[in-house]
């Protein structure tokens, strides 16, 4: 018998257990959690601290403190602009204190000072095949930059452990500035023949991405709203935990952020709105290309249940109400592309899945999250490449991340360990063995 053959005989025996004990002990408390929430993830275990922010089931993300309205509002704004300085956002997180104008501006500029990209991170992207995933050309890139660390440099010197947080927040710094000239360079050369454009002298963070995509505004303050929006959503999803559990190792945040967008490049974790735009333009296929009545609208919604999928972009974990992050793009849509189809279904979705998923009877939470409007506006303004969301997506979660594992080092977080147990244990536990 082959190994592979004899590793299929023993998951096969293997899976009933697990499936007993999910099914029939669930709930049997093993030390401080439940054999649920042992073999289901630790979802709702109550075991990761952070003040950068935090997703109340009601009024959705918190950033230090305030709501997604409220964050928006008290963000110093570009002149003649709708949406914050990025920057501003930044700065917020990683203090807790809004910024003043003057605050923001300087920041700005630091951020113009730490934006150039060295030469061997292109010759690294440009070495790999050009139909590589442009994700793992965003973490690749992250990762070549390492040898530019800061903190590795300090610590092989001898740091004391209470000035950690001092050369983590450089290399924080100095990544976040790199970033979008990274993200919009992987596009320019993977979807764009080739036509990288330079960075703006003049130009913020978000004006600054844009320009570097070739697209015109409003985009600029599309994007502004979409970083901000994504940049962080406590510290237990995949992409902050990741990053907050290699830094725990004294990594530095060149090979955390690496790791946590390795993460979010996973199906179940960053693919959501690209999962959205797809089911429909499915949609419109079926129809032959016309938005869809609200009557074929709810058969297609009942057609995709009872075939025993999801409708993506619907339901959360924690939110038990329609996502303000949701809310901000939709208002961000009514000024700006009212007209345009896709937006229109949206619109109508948003009408019509609620009182169907309440009917259905299975989702905890009906309402629409992020991910039901973050393609479909990308695609409105031409960046219809569905494999480049997830990198606009790690650009704005870096933000959040990297404030958390500044904050992680000045606090002297240890490295996270917790204890395993093994199947026989759980059913010792269970009293089933």
């Amino acid at each position: 018998m082959s190994l592979k053959e004899k590793l299929k005989e023993k998951i096969d025996a293997h899976r009933p257990r697990t499936t007993r004990l999910l099914k029939e002990h669930g709930d049997k408390v093993i030390g401080e959690v439940t054999i649920k929430q042992a073999i289901g993830g630790m979802r709702g275990v109550k075991n990761l601290v952070t003040d950068i922010s935090y997703l109340d089931p009601f009024e959705g993300i918190r950033f230090r403190g305030h709501t997604i309205p409220e964050t928006l509002a008290a963000l110093p704004k570009p002149p003649g602009k709708e949406m914050p300085y990025v920057e501003g956002h930044v700065y917020l997180l990683m203090t807790g204190d809004f910024p003043s104008e003057e605050d923001v501006k300087s920041l700005v500029e630091e951020f113009k000072k730490r934006r150039e990209v060295p030469k061997y991170v292109w010759d690294v992207l440009r070495a790999m095949p050009e139909d590589t995933h442009p994700m793992t050309m965003f973490s690749a890139a992250i990762l070549a930059l390492q040898r530019e660390s800061i903190f590795v440099k300090e610590y092989n010197k001898g740091i004391s452990k209470f000035d950690m947080w001092d050369p983590m927040f450089e290399d924080s710094m100095n990544l976040l500035a790199k970033l979008p000239v990274i993200a919009a360079y992987i596009y320019r050369y993977k979807y764009k023949n080739d036509t990288p454009i330079d960075p703006h002298p003049d130009l913020d963070f978000g004006g600054n991405f844009a320009y570097m995509m070739g697209i015109d505004p409003p985009y600029d303050d599309l994007m502004r709203l979409y970083f901000i929006l994504h940049s962080d959503h406590e510290s237990g999803n995949v992409s902050a935990h990741t990053t907050h559990l290699v830094a725990s190792a004294l990594s530095d945040a060149y090979y955390s952020l690496s790791a946590g967008m390795n993460g979010l490049a996973g199906p179940l974790h960053g693919l959501a709105n690209q999962e959205v735009l797809r089911w429909i333009q499915d949609l419109f296929q079926q129809l032959g290309g016309k938005v869809p009545t609200k009557e074929e609208l709810e058969k297609f919604c009942w057609d995709t249940l009872n075939s025993g999928q999801v409708i993506p972009g619907y339901g959360h974990a924690v939110l038990r109400k329609t996502d303000p992050r949701y809310v901000s793009q939709r208002e961000f849509c009514l000024k700006h592309l009212p007209d345009d189809e896709l937006f229109q279904t949206v619109s109508l979705l948003y009408e019509v899945v609620p009182p169907i998923l309440k009917e259905h009877g299975k989702a905890k939470n009906p309402w629409p999250n992020v991910d039901a409007h973050s393609g479909v506006i990308q695609w409105f303004y031409g960046v219809r490449e569905y494999d480049f969301y997830t990198v606009m997506f790690g650009v704005g979660r870096a933000i959040g991340v990297l404030a958390n594992i500044t904050w992680d080092r000045a606090l002297g977080y240890p490295i996270e360990r917790p204890k395993s147990v093994t199947t026989d244990m759980l059913e010792e536990a269970a009293g089933i063995k």
